[in-house]
């Protein structure tokens, strides 16, 4: 095989051929290798040597050819001669190159007889490089880096691991190197790219310099092998008949061998070898094995398996091509066909184009509304649907034009729902849906009754006001149901972008139109009620100013002709009812709120509560617990319990929740109790007797002397009856334990018998009933989250209840006024409690207004002209600020200085002048209520809210003193009346 191999007889070619797939005289003998073993036995040299390489081993990744030309000078001995000293030098010396510059190299080893580029980051090495060119030395050794610890070779290696390589210097490199590399001739230096051609194998033996690093080599030779064995024979002759097979497929593999055999020559066995595992795809870990094989037998098996993985990868190749090219000759058949089967479709008048198939779809859908739409509206329909015919399908206006045609036809042009103007009708589905509320209410029937006098509702903008939970949004749906409108809901909380309300042009990718357009489309008609929520939030961005944008769509005398950014034909939106939603109207813009009607919504007190957890809350949670309204009893002690401790909050959102909370519970050990009752088979069913065996529930119904039952008379005889079921001998066991139903006989027969039913699934077995009530309630919903607002049965002296609005809709506080140390002529004052600048400022008016009224009443008190003092309100964590505490800081001051406390029951609001005028204040419906809640009788309001209190519901002021007054004189007298002060 050697001789076959061998370029110096006449033979190889005849001999190589055929072992390559290649006859003499045909065709292929022009092939690309032919000519290169041509070129070797000395036939058919060109007068022009175009050498040419191929390299896979970039460091960028990329596949390099790198050309070299040497032009004939006379003879083809000289030409010869002349590209060979161009490209290779004479074989190098072992004992001239001891001692080599160390090049690493980081993604594939460099074999001998090939060519490999690589980038120099180090400018020492790089001059080094450069130096031993001029020195007539170009030569140096190329090992392999290996891969840090715990990498996996066969992974490819990103940039950064590149990089880091590159940064290695000293005994770093030289601990990362590979033992084995090659001997490489530095072909060409240009810039920081190296080009190397491999000749021989090293072995580093020690490291000579660091910096750049250099070693001491032993240059390897192959072991000594029998050519004339007959397993190499047969191992190189698979290798090249795998090779033959790979040529067949690959052309870039014929380039390779083009180009080892033009600058190496002969094949022999271990080029051979080499020659086959520098060109695979192997990992470099693979082909650092083959280059460190000395052995030529075992290196040849080692690249026959190599070469072997190639013709595999060739063949998987092969069939992915076909594969593909199937696939896209059958699409592009099947489109051919369909263009085709449409022309002749569209000849024979089967069906129509797509273009005339979208204008009648449009036309259609515009056809029942087209009597009632705006003229100008249709003209510019007619306009688009004609510039739909001119356009060609797959332009990108065409989709633009479609999209507008949709919009606009998707419109109800003057499509309106028929209203129901019944005041009956809606006062029953208010009352329905809402309990309390009743001015709320008055309004929109007052509304509803406007619009039965004229005929027709004129759209208007009501405003719901009020703290989160008290259901402003069902209201909202609430009036669309009365009024038979069709409803839509969006929030404007942190729009910032005009787009969302006037929509976006429509030369923008992805544009749309805004809210209200798509609002139209959903409800389908054009006298919808939309619900505006948040609007106390809007934003204000980059995008523009949303609130200026609404006062187009919500201004009456503006939206008979709103213009949409991207409709661009003016709509009518004056029968639309527009309803919106706030939690504080002072955020609104003013412009804004001026075109509102405000509704202030300011909760519900604790009765109007109770009724909504009972009639309401209770029964939706219930429901969709999937729980029997016999299994469950909430006492109204729970109930109320559950108000004052857990949810004191204006609205009910969460009371819900709690009851959500409950209800769950109660879910679970229902769950839990029916499959601790459940049998096994009907072999092993119960008794009721056996019941008492099983573990307790703590809030099951017992005996009528533990259950608390406080509801209905009805409750009790459930209990009682419940407790003759079970028996007097299980009281002690089962007075928080499991209630026997009420179809459970006395007798032993009885039981027997019911068990016998059961058995035969005549019929269901009990259900057990779970009683929350106030002593158990903390089972279920945790500790009280709060306690009583009132601190003191008695104000001592020095201390004044107040009255304050909370985003929880009101409480009480206390302000507090004590003397820190007598100061002659030296009266001061200090407040605490996290006061804002409001609070701050009327400490300082009712300071000065404290001093004068004190003069007045006792001329010979010297209290605040020699006494520094100190102001304090509790819950120092929770900021205060609001002018409505100024008469209560005046009395707590006058009380401490006259050393005499206020009237028993007393709370008061109310900001004061200098000159001691009472001012008015907001919040009288959640002050009123936390009065209530904390069992004030006698409150104190300004003149100025009578009208706010005269306005509340009856049960709201039932049982209160309340007294209105304009001057601060009649504040001193009621608070500090002595007949009033001797009932303490």
């Amino acid at each position: 095989m050697l001789k076959l191999l061998s370029s110096s007889s006449s033979s190889c070619l005849q001999g190589l051929g055929p072992k390559l797939g290649l006859r003499a005289g045909s065709p292929e003998i022009s092939s690309p290798l032919l000519r290169v073993l041509s070129s070797i036995t000395g036939r058919n040299r060109p007068n022009m040597a175009r050498r040419a390489f191929f390299c896979s081993d970039a460091s960028d990744g990329s596949d390099q050819v790198v050309e070299v030309e040497a032009k004939a000078a006379g003879s083809d001995g000289e030409a010869e001669a002349k590209a060979s000293s161009a490209i290779v030098s004479t074989n190098p010396r072992p004992e001239d190159y001891l001692t080599v510059l160390a090049l690493p190299l980081p993604h594939r080893p460099l074999f001998p007889g090939f060519y490999m580029p690589i980038y120099v980051k180090d400018p020492k090495l790089l001059a080094a490089l450069q130096e031993s060119r001029k020195r007539q030395a170009p030569y140096a050794g190329a090992f392999l880096v290996k891969d840090e610890p715990g990498t996996d070779p066969s992974l490819v290696s990103g940039s950064d691991t590149e990089k880091s390589i590159y940064e290695l210097k000293g005994k770093d490199l030289f601990n990362r190197l590979h033992e084995v590399g090659t001997l490489a001739q530095i072909s060409s230096i240009q810039g920081d790219q190296v080009v190397l051609i491999g000749h021989r194998r090293l072995r580093i033996t020690e490291m000579v310099d660091e910096d750049p690093l250099t070693v001491k080599v032993d240059h390897l030779k192959n072991k000594p092998y029998n050519k004339d064995d007959d397993v190499i024979k047969a191992t190189s002759f698979e290798v090249i008949a795998t090779l033959r097979d790979v040529l067949k497929t690959s052309s870039l593999w014929r380039d390779h061998v083009q180009t080892y055999t033009q600058h190496i020559g002969d094949f022999n066995f271990p080029r051979l070898a080499d020659f086959g595992a520098a060109i695979s795809g192997a990992n470099k870990l693979q082909c650092q094995q083959v280059l460190e094989e000395l052995d030529v037998y075992k290196r040849l098996n080692l690249t026959l398996e190599l070469v072997k993985k190639e013709m595999e990868i060739s063949k998987l190749q092969e069939t992915i091509a076909k594969a593909i090219e199937e696939k896209i000759s059958r699409e592009q058949r099947r489109y051919l066909l369909n263009e085709q089967l449409k022309a002749i479709k569209k000849e024979l008048g089967l069906e129509t184009d797509d273009k005339t198939a979208l204008s009648a779809k449009f036309r259609e859908r515009l056809e029942p509304n087209k009597d009632k739409c705006p003229p100008h509206v249709l003209q510019v329909i007619e306009e688009e649907l004609t510039k739909l015919q001119l356009l060609e399908a797959s332009s990108s206006e065409f989709n633009v034009t479609r999209n507008y045609l949709d919009w606009l036809t998707s419109i109800p042009w003057g499509n309106y729902s028929d209203e129901n103007f019944d005041v009956v009708r809606a006062e029953k589905i208010l009352d329905e849906d809402h309990y309390g509320l009743n001015d709320v209410k008055e309004r929109i029937l007052e509304f509803i009754a406007v619009g039965k006098l004229r005929g027709i509702s004129q759209g208007k903008i009501i405003c719901l006001s009020g703290p989160p939970g008290v259901g402003k949004t069902s209201i909202g749906r609430s009036i669309a149901r009365a009024l038979n409108r069709n409803f839509f809901r969006f929030s404007v909380g942190g729009l910032s972008d005009v787009a969302e309300i006037k929509g976006h042009r429509r030369t923008y990718i992805g544009a749309m139109p805004g809210k209200m357009v798509q609002c139209l489309k959903n409800v389908g008609t054009a006298n919808p009620l939309v619900l505006i929520d948040e609007i106390d939030k809007l934003g204000r961005g980059h995008a523009g100013d949303p609130a200026s944008a609404l006062l187009e769509l919500l201004d009456p005398e503006q939206n008979a002709n709103f213009l949409d950014h991207y409709l661009d034909v003016p709509i009518d939106l004056t029968k639309v009812l527009f309803v919106c939603t706030a939690n504080v109207i002072e955020s609104i813009p003013a412009p804004l709120l001026d075109r509102m009607e405000v509704i202030s919504i300011a909760g519900y007190i604790t009765d109007e509560k109770m009724h909504i957890a009972r009639d309401y809350l209770e029964k939706t949670t219930r429901e969709a617990c999937g729980i029997e309204p016999e299994q469950v009893d909430m006492t109204n002690a729970a109930l109320l319990a559950l108000i004052e401790n857990y949810c004191r909050e204006a609205g009910v959102r969460n009371l819900q929740k709690h009851i959500e909370k409950i209800y769950r519970k109660i879910a679970l050990r229902l769950v839990r109790q029916g499959r601790s009752d459940e049998p096994a088979n009907a072999d092993e069913v119960q008794t009721p007797a056996s019941k008492t065996d099983q573990p307790d529930e703590p809030a099951v119904v017992a005996d009528s002397d533990d259950a608390k039952v406080e509801d209905t008379a009805s409750d009790k005889l459930t209990a009682d009856e419940s407790a003759q079921g079970k028996g007097h001998e299980h009281d002690t066991e089962t007075s928080v334990g499991s209630a026997v139903p009420d179809d459970t006989a006395a007798s032993e027969v009885q039981d027997s018998e019911e068990t016998q039913k059961i058995q035969e699934g005549k019929t269901k077995k009990p259900v057990e009933k779970v009683l929350v009530d106030e002593s158990n309630l903390g089972d279920f919903v945790g500790k009280p989250v709060f306690h009583a607002d009132r601190i003191y049965e008695q104000t001592p002296v020095g201390v004044v209840m107040g009255l304050a609005w909370t985003a929880m809709g009101g409480s009480t506080l206390y302000i507090e006024t004590t003397q820190v140390e007598e100061l002659e002529g030296k009266g001061a004052l200090h407040a605490t409690g996290q006061l804002g600048d409001v609070m701050k400022e009327s400490t300082q008016i009712a300071h000065t207004v404290a001093r004068a009224i004190l003069l007045e009443k006792e001329p010979e008190n010297t209290f605040f002209a020699d006494s520094k003092l100190h102001l304090h309100v509790p819950a120092g964590a929770t900021p205060k600020d609001g002018p409505s505490a100024g008469c209560t800081m005046i009395t707590s001051m006058l009380s401490s200085a006259m050393k005499k406390p206020v009237k028993k029951d007393l709370a008061m609001t109310g900001e004061v002048t200098l000159t001691g005028r009472i001012l008015p204040i907001g919040g009288v419906k959640e002050k009123t209520i936390a009065a209530r809640r904390s069992g004030v009788k006698t409150i104190i309001f300004p003149e100025a809210n009578r009208k706010d209190f005269d306005e509340l519901a009856a049960n709201v002021k039932e049982g209160l003193d309340v007294h209105f007054v304009n001057d601060y004189n009649q504040i001193f007298a009621l608070a500090f009346d002595d007949d009033q002060n001797q009932e303490k």
